[in-house]
């Protein structure tokens, strides 16, 4: 996994709590190299789970409320980051809608390593969209958070509902619906 997610993941901690929780949570997860994020690095993702798990024991917040609040935190950095992959799009459903095509092009760029998550629109109209979301790492909540983010950065409010497909698929089937 890219380090980014790891050091954002800290600031997010520090930003939200405080600098002495994110270092007592870096050291109550007890990782392999001592919780040392470079954003250029990459990591396993059972790190960034351990991380989780242990700020969820230390706040008492939800593991899945943590995680879609990061992304939401991710969304913003991403906003800062790239501001033209937002600008040039003209509301929320056109820019899920280009994440696999554009986006996650343009990351493995920089990023040839990166295990990307894998994005379907499957229906889309005015007022909605059905899209599924596929990855290895289960990480539909901070897909959810990404969503989130995206629809207050267009300023769009929006109803989100999310459910596994039916089997033997693994993906889960994201609604977006114009509220």
């Amino acid at each position: 996994m890219l380090g980014m997610v790891f050091t954002e993941f800290v600031e997010m901690v520090e930003s939200t709590y405080s600098p002495e929780l994110a270092d007592e949570m870096l050291v109550a997860a007890n990782l392999p190299h001592g919780g040392a994020y470079t954003a250029v690095g990459y990591y396993p993702h059972d790190e960034i789970i351990r991380l989780v798990v242990t700020l969820s024991q230390l706040t008492g917040t939800p593991v899945e409320t943590l995680v879609q609040a990061f992304g939401r935190h991710l969304l913003r950095v991403f906003v800062r980051a790239y501001p033209s992959f937002f600008t040039s799009k003209k509301d929320i459903f056109e820019l899920l809608a280009s994440v696999d095509a554009e986006i996650h092009r343009e990351v493995r760029k920089l990023y040839p390593d990166a295990q990307l998550p894998r994005f379907e629109v499957l229906q889309r109209d005015a007022r909605s969209m059905t899209l599924t979301y596929r990855s290895p790492r289960s990480m539909e909540a901070l897909a959810m958070g990404l969503m989130e983010g995206v629809a207050e950065h267009f300023g769009t409010p929006v109803t989100i509902s999310q459910e596994k497909a039916p089997p033997p698929d693994t993906a889960t089937v994201f609604k977006l619906e114009l509220a």
